[in-house]
């Protein structure tokens, strides 16, 4: 098979597109006589970025074209463009001339900052494993967790929820597939206060059940992510009856961040991986959560059960948990 043969079957048939990169590398290396260097591919990569443009067009329209056109009148806009004041009287060495001044501003400004200048493009943009983003994409089904829409019509991508650089840790919990719109805009902007990020989920209350267990009963700790924990219940329903339970102490499901929420998914859809493989005879399961006293809530602090239900465990399984209310359950 030729060389062209391998890269053709290869383009058509084994190259995956979950994202552009490949198939933008293999192009710049096939239009520069198969060589390119690192800095070469990442800027082609920049390029085909919508999410670059919409950034420096921003800072476009808002900063440096406001200042020169409005404020010094160096500029004037005309609809999406922006014309250099008085560009006809300039002669070719007139215009090289200040192209050549500029030039040196600039040098001297570069000279001085160095790299600092471009630290905050740098924060919260280190490479995400590959494990990791196909865990948060297949967990958001390949759509945009924030406004729902799919891979296909536009690129996904997985980035903190709460930022790095505020104190948002490494854990699965804690990404999130976004569109490179909403991506874009959440950056580190968002409104809500994560100074205090860290104490909010180190908070715990002394005389709690579950806030007691993490400390002084280790032991009955199945498994565990940064934000939550796994036991089996002390009254169980059925055997393996779980409880998942946030770690920071919030009285409800309500109550959760998003965050909380994807740590105790996470540990639900394992440990039903588990029992599964624990024990054949179960053949399904009741999830519930009690919110409130009128609820049946007696401990306050958020807690899921993960009922495994087995063939013959009642008599008549119809109706589910619409048996809480009595009478309500056949229907």
């Amino acid at each position: 098979m030729t060389t062209f043969e391998k890269l053709k079957t290869f383009i058509i048939k084994d190259m995956r597109t979950s994202h552009i990169y490949q198939p933008v590398m293999l192009i710049e290396l096939l239009k520069n006589n198969g060589k390119r260097t690192v800095t070469d591919i990442a800027k082609a990569f920049v390029n085909r970025d919508p999410t670059q443009v919409e950034y420096y067009s921003n800072i476009v329209k808002n900063m440096v074209g406001k200042v020169l056109t409005k404020n010094r009148g160096v500029t004037y806009k005309d609809g999406d463009t922006y014309h250099l004041t008085g560009i006809r009287d300039l002669s070719e060495f007139e215009r090289e001339e200040l192209i050549q001044l500029c030039q040196r501003r600039l040098e001297g400004y570069e000279a001085k900052r160095g790299q600092a200048m471009w630290e905050h493009r740098r924060q919260n943009h280190e490479p995400i494993s590959g494990s990791i983003r196909y865990e948060v994409l297949k967990r958001a089904e390949f759509r945009c967790e924030l406004c729902g829409i799919s891979a296909e019509e536009k690129s996904l991508e997985v980035d903190h929820i709460h930022p790095k650089s505020l104190g948002g840790k490494d854990d699965l919990s804690n990404y999130q597939a976004l569109c490179y719109s909403c991506n874009s805009c959440k950056g580190n902007k968002d409104s809500t206060d994560f100074r205090d990020l860290n104490t909010q989920y180190e908070y715990r209350v002394a005389d709690c059940l579950f806030c007691n267990t993490q400390l002084h009963e280790r032991e009955r700790i199945v498994d565990e992510n940064a934000l939550a924990y796994v036991i089996r219940d002390g009254f169980p329903v059925t055997q393996y009856h779980t409880l998942i339970i946030p770690k920071r102490h919030i009285s409800d499901y309500f109550g959760l961040t998003q965050a909380e929420i994807n740590a105790v998914n996470q540990l639900i859809r394992k440990q039903k991986k588990l029992l599964d493989e624990t024990d054949s005879t179960i053949d399904g399961y009741n999830i519930g959560i009690n919110c409130g006293e009128s609820a049946g809530q007696t401990v306050f602090h958020c807690h899921l059960h993960l009922i495994p239900r087995r063939k013959g465990d009642v008599e008549n399984p119809r109706g589910g948990v619409r048996h809480i209310i009595a009478g309500k359950g056949s229907y």
